[in-house]
Order: C-alpha cells, then structure tokens, then sequence
C-alpha cells in the first residue's frame, strides 16, 4: 500500500485516464477469483443455505439500525435548528 502511495505521489501531475478502468477491471478479477475459491471450498458450498440466512439477517440488522440511528440524529438536529420535531 505504501508503495502505491509513493507512486501515487510520484505520478500526481499526470493525467491518467485509464486508471478507472484498469482499476475497476483488477476489482472484477479479483471478485471473479474469489469466487473461483469459494466454490473450490466444500465446506463453504455445504453450508451456503446456513450462510445465506445468517448473511440475510445481518444484512436486515444492519440497515435496520442505521435507519433508526439516522432517523434519531435527524431529529436531534432538527430540534437543535428549531424546527418541527
């Protein structure tokens, strides 16, 4: 990472345009291959109903509280501005 960094830093005056591509070309081969790993894994395919649930759940929790969270400093912002509450 920090070797990146360095690059970064070394190229910052130049335009690369074809850097958002070859980036989001390496993302998808690298999501591509852990795919390949996962259904390499028996144990991973064996337990994919038990870790789609569990996954699900998560999922449904997490935005759940986020939205309650949101909701709540919305309306702590808005009764510091005054407004409707």
């Amino acid at each position: 990472m920090f070797c990146g960094i360095g690059v970064g830093w070394l190229l910052r005056h130049r335009q690369l345009t074809m850097l958002s591509r070859v980036i989001t070309v390496l993302i998808w081969a690298l999501l591509f291959c852990l795919g390949v790993e996962v259904g390499m894994n028996p144990q991973v395919i064996n337990r994919l109903q038990d870790l789609g649930l569990e996954a699900l759940v998560l999922c449904l929790a997490g935005t759940l509280g986020s939205l309650v969270l949101a909701w709540l400093l919305w309306r702590i912002v808005l009764k510091k501005k005054g407004g409707p509450s």
